[in-house]
């Protein structure tokens, strides 16, 4: 299942700049992750400062 960014997010970009498939853009107050082309390796997970993204 694609990851989902919640409303934890602080729209730092850090997310963003580490997804290999550009999954990731800025949303309205948040990171959005476009789970078609999400290929859940986590990698935003991994740099997210407040752990927004997760596997859903």
């Amino acid at each position: 299942m694609a990851y989902k960014i919640s409303d934890d997010c602080i729209s730092c970009g850090a997310c963003a700049a580490e997804c290999p498939v550009s999954a990731i853009s800025e949303g309205d107050g948040k990171y959005v992750i476009d789970a078609d082309t999400c290929i859940e390796c986590g990698a935003c997970a991994g740099v997210c400062p407040v752990s927004a993204p997760s596997a859903e």
